[in-house]
């Protein structure tokens, strides 16, 4: 019987994330505008935290939906960005966005799964015990530091993607 909920409980995860892709697709068509004006890159602070969310819901979603959960943890870890105006759940608890560079227009499906292979590759490793927690840590932490050292704060994921995360607020231009 628990096998049937899960069963149930993915299909429903699904749905609702393919309506959610639906609207934001139909929304993209009508009024879709590039983003514009210069807006402040993201704090790392705020990008740990947005991550952070994003992994308890992740987690969450894992333990209980078992074992189907697991599937739809790693498609959240790919597609997140790709939401909304390129915002995650924990990009929206932490006033993020996500960007391409290139266009300025918000991340879509396309860019999120790019810019979270690293990560989703992390995710998958770290269901083999022991070698694969310690796999994931140092890609975790490679991503990490990557995000530090560089002056935009971009994580290999975000140069893979031409992507970079933002505050949601533009800066006030004095003229």
């Amino acid at each position: 019987m628990d096998a049937d909920a899960s069963v149930c409980a993915i299909w429903v995860f699904l749905l609702y994330s393919f309506a959610i892709i639906n609207a934001d697709v139909a929304e993209e068509r009508g009024t879709h505008r590039p983003i514009r004006g210069i807006y402040p890159k993201a704090d790392i602070l705020n990008r740990v935290i947005a991550k952070l969310v994003d992994a308890i819901l992740v987690i969450a979603v894992g333990k209980l939906l078992s074992p189907a959960g697991w599937l739809a943890g790693l498609a959240y870890v790919l597609i997140g960005d790709g939401f909304s105006g390129g915002r995650s759940i924990g990009k929206r608890v932490a006033g993020l966005h996500t960007v391409n560079v290139h266009t300025q227009d918000a991340a879509g499906f396309k860019e999120s799964i790019i810019r979270n292979l690293p990560l989703a590759s992390a995710y998958l490793v770290f269901a083999v015990p022991y070698i694969g927690w310690i796999v994931a840590s140092a890609i975790t932490a490679f991503e990490t530091l990557l995000m530090i050292g560089n002056e935009e704060h971009l994580r290999l994921g975000d140069e893979l993607a031409h992507t970079q995360v933002l505050q949601n607020g533009p800066f006030e231009v004095q003229e």
